[in-house]
């Protein structure tokens, strides 16, 4: 993606929406950031863009500011379906969110871990497991830091572990983890999603751009969850691991191909019962 010169607008200054702005403004865009917020609200941030060359937009949103782009960065927190960006939309004005910007610049390789429940603490162990393996590893997305931060810090031999949100996820459309987990989905959102069918499709949205050389992971105990392994098959046949709950940072190890298991093996050990699960837990549903 070729950023130098671009028109690109930033909607919604959250944590991601800085980080991207930032991270834009460097690569050689030129950035507007547009926030429903005062700029009262945002004065904590206002002065950083600003001494970047960044434009900023407060207390509500132009239809000009939005027409004028050639690109439209959304922050997680800004739903897809307001009149601005459905507008735009309309005319096919290219709009993704920080997590698909960070995707098309991010080396190495992917570990995205969703859910409705459990994905913090479970990014936070797989983190922990990798570094403790001697792995190259960075640890981002809804668990603090906002992916589009880790690009600089990447190589070819990286893993990034993410914890994605269906916020984020709504409007991937290239984001390619090489190892995709959905821990477990119940009802949650409704509000932003209108719908527990919505939800569901968003979070499958992290196997949505897999190859056959990928992997997911599902939990075989969550109903919908599990349901999503007929929906991956059908579009990417990419090997599903099934698991019961607590055994999913042995079911990932079981889907990294690339370093040695005896690498994984001794990271798992420096957590306390990590090893307590055997393979035979496991089954694939490829």
């Amino acid at each position: 993606m070729e950023l130098k010169g671009k028109k690109v607008l930033v909607v919604g200054l959250g944590k991601s929406g800085l980080a991207a702005a930032l991270f834009l403004r460097r690569r050689g865009a030129q950035v507007t950031v547009s926030d429903a917020r005062s700029a009262e609200a945002l004065a904590k941030d206002i002065p950083a863009l600003l001494d970047e060359g960044i434009m900023v937009e407060t207390g509500g949103h132009g239809l000009l500011t939005f027409r004028r782009q050639d690109l439209i960065v959304v922050s997680p927190g800004v739903p897809l379906n307001t009149p601005e960006l459905a507008q735009v939309k309309s005319f096919g004005l290219p709009v993704i969110g920080e997590l698909e910007l960070a995707a098309r610049f991010l080396k190495g390789r992917t570990l995205a871990i969703t859910g409705s429940n459990g994905k913090t603490t479970t990014t936070a162990l797989v983190g922990e497991i990798l570094e403790k393996a001697g792995i190259p590893t960075l640890v981002g997305g809804n668990i603090g830091t906002p992916v589009v931060s880790l690009i600089d810090e990447g190589t070819d031999e990286t893993w990034s572990v993410l914890e994605v949100s269906s916020f984020q996820l709504e409007s991937t459309e290239r984001f390619h983890p090489r190892i995709a987990v959905i821990l477990n989905i119940t009802p949650d959102h409704l509000d932003r999603h209108g719908s527990f069918e919505n939800y569901a499709l968003a979070k499958e949205r992290i196997f949505a751009a897999q190859t056959p050389q990928d992997h997911v992971v599902l939990n075989a105990d969550n109903e919908r969850a599990a349901a999503a392994a007929q929906r991956d098959i059908a579009l990417t046949p990419s090997t599903t691991f099934a698991i019961t709950p607590g055994h999913a940072p042995n079911a990932i190890r079981l889907a990294l191909a690339a370093p040695p298991i005896e690498q994984l093996e001794a990271g798992l050990r420096t957590l306390a019962g990590m090893l307590n699960a055997k393979e035979e837990d496991f089954h694939s549903t490829e």
